[in-house]
């Protein structure tokens, strides 16, 4: 079989069977054509996590990662944040399960509904809100190489467990969560699919957040980044803007390099109430009936 581009980003990192076999390239021909007749069950885009492929490298990159992440989280990740991972009993000492009775989802289960999904690779915008709007999180289990722990710009499963997974064990962030994948998936106008896009980015991938009178990180691409989460709070060179929703969306980003402009929530219940009323204003334009805010 010739060498792919995932084979390369990934080389020495994983049995390639994880992700490349038969199931794996069955699951992303559903998610590249999700929507289209025949295919809209979102269920066929999942795959197993086949944990059995980690070897001990793998396992000593999560461990690596997860020591030197938490040290500085402790004191600098959003308290959300940090109560959400010990309610998921997101430990050190493996790469966390997605099935089974150890996995983060039993946990999940009885907090909030959510459950994390395994998937072979990068889905296309409309499959990826389908899983939101089920409160199911598409999850990448591959994991990075240990000459890539600084700094990866795809996501893995450290970024998706480690940074995501613990808000989704929070009712308001969980719930502003299954909202915007309901939201996105009422419309196909370019404008609001950017507009959707740039929110994610800003607060799913990259928000702060004000907690007792200081700048806490709760975004993934923060809190799994070793380098990226000093460099947002400490970096004179990042402009930290309070949140507003018409702000984010107008503003444009690059995924190539540490974010020089990120926003600051009060709350997690300012997103959720910004996101209700985004999503009311697509209903409309849908010619659905609005929905009234919890």
């Amino acid at each position: 079989m010739a060498t792919t581009e995932r084979d390369q980003k990934y080389a020495g990192s994983l049995n390639s069977a994880m992700i490349d076999g038969p199931e794996g390239r069955a699951a992303q021909a559903c998610a590249n054509q999700f929507g289209e007749p025949g295919f809209t069950d979102i269920t066929k885009v999942y795959i197993a996590q086949r944990y059995e492929g980690y070897t001990e490298e793998n396992q000593e990159s999560w461990r690596t990662l997860y020591d030197k992440q938490m040290a500085y989280l402790r004191t600098h990740a959003s308290s959300v944040y940090l109560s959400g991972a010990r309610s998921i009993n997101l430990v050190r000492d493996y790469i966390p399960y997605l099935e089974g009775p150890k996995s983060v989802n039993q946990f999940l289960q009885t907090l909030t509904g959510w459950q994390s999904r395994a998937v072979p690779g990068y889905l296309p915008a409309k499959a990826f809100f389908a899983c939101l709007a089920r409160r199911e999180f598409p999850t990448t289990v591959v994991i990075r190489p240990k000459e890539s722990l600084h700094y990866l710009p795809e996501p893995d499963i450290f970024h998706d467990i480690f940074g995501h997974v613990p808000l989704h064990a929070d009712p308001v962030f969980a719930d502003f969560l299954q909202t915007y994948g309901k939201a996105a998936l009422l419309t196909n106008d370019p404008y609001h699919t950017e507009r959707l896009a740039r929110l994610f980015w800003f607060t799913v991938e990259f928000g702060l957040i004000r907690e007792d009178g200081e700048i806490k990180l709760y975004g993934s691409g923060l809190i799994s980044s070793p380098g990226e989460s000093v460099h947002a709070l400490t970096s004179p060179e990042v402009e930290r803007r309070p949140f507003d929703l018409d702000t984010v969306c107008n503003t444009s980003f690059e995924i190539d390099h540490y974010q020089p402009i990120l926003y600051v929530l009060d709350s997690f219940a300012q997103l959720r109430d910004a996101m209700n009323s985004y999503a009311n204003r697509l209903m409309t334009e849908a010619g659905q009936t609005p929905v009234s805010a919890p």
